[in-house]
């Protein structure tokens, strides 16, 4: 049985090093994901220089994680510095290679640091942090070139060997996967376009596991907005978080859900096992 752990951690530098009461809260889930013991880690939006981790970072890691090797990649110029960035943490016994693709996005999209790949001899571990819309959905054209190259490479790879894809994909697929959907359709995550993107994208042959699991649940979310200080308590929450799997090995899931993250607001990391 294989477990995954998928989790956008808001920068990877605050958290193991910041004395705020937030990054307290953020180890607070460092410590319930090392007991969890996955053979792999996805971290989003990471926000680390081009040269990635540093020393201290890499050591605090091994405390929590030993035993696991460590791949990354950061977003570098012409795109902004310590911006998004991914980061895989994998069991050292695991035989794998690591693949940074670039897909053909758009603007600065392919050197934001947004795709981290690990293949092994049995498939493709796909991290990804979907580009937001923006404020005022100034980036939404560009969102939907990414939807449809990122679609086009997950069905390349899964030419090849079956994909487990996961990450912050920054979309609400369905209206059960927000607790306000009436009141977001114009909202960057939710907007018609995004949620379509999304449609397209299983439709190339990906399933996403929470759904194929629970079915049509509803009041079980991902993230919840920081700036809303009781958007947590009062559960008005997004699912945006997924972990997504080629069609022909939906039968081995076995487990999605949610690994809870106490009263911290933001991501939620997610939980995938599979056969």
């Amino acid at each position: 049985m294989l477990k995954l752990i998928s989790w956008n951690i808001d920068s990877l530098n605050a958290a193991l090093t910041s004395a705020s009461p937030r990054a307290q809260l953020s180890r607070d889930v460092l410590e319930t994901l090392k007991n969890e013991d996955a053979d792999i880690i996805a971290i989003q939006e990471t926000k680390l220089p081009v040269t990635g981790p540093a020393k201290k970072h890499l050591e605090v890691l091994t405390e929590y994680f030993p035993g696991y090797a460590v791949e990354w990649v950061s977003s570098e110029p012409p795109a902004r510095k310590g911006y998004a960035g991914t980061m895989i943490l994998y069991k050292e016994d695991m035989k794998a290679e690591k693949i940074i693709p670039r897909i053909g996005a758009p603007d600065t999209m392919d050197d934001e640091g947004r795709l981290l790949v690990l293949e092994t001899d049995d498939f493709y571990f796909v991290n990804v942090y979907t580009p937001n819309a923006g404020d005022g959905l100034k980036r939404l054209g560009d969102r939907q070139e990414w939807d449809k190259r990122y679609a086009d490479y997950l069905a390349e790879l899964d030419q090849k060997k079956p994909v487990i894809a996961c990450g912050d994909f920054n979309v609400a697929h369905r209206e059960i996967d927000l607790a306000h959907p009436e009141s977001n359709h114009m909202s960057a995550g939710f907007t018609d376009e995004e949620r379509e993107g999304f449609t397209n994208l299983l439709g190339r042959g990906f399933v996403d596991t929470f759904r194929y699991i629970h079915g049509d649940v509803k009041g079980v979310y991902s993230w919840w907005a920081q700036r809303i200080k009781t958007s947590k308590i009062n559960n008005s929450g997004w699912r945006i978080d997924y972990f997504l799997v080629s069609d022909r090995i939906k039968d081995r899931v076995k487990k999605s859900e949610m690994i809870s993250s106490g009263s911290r607001q933001d991501h939620t990391p997610i939980l995938l096992e599979i056969d």
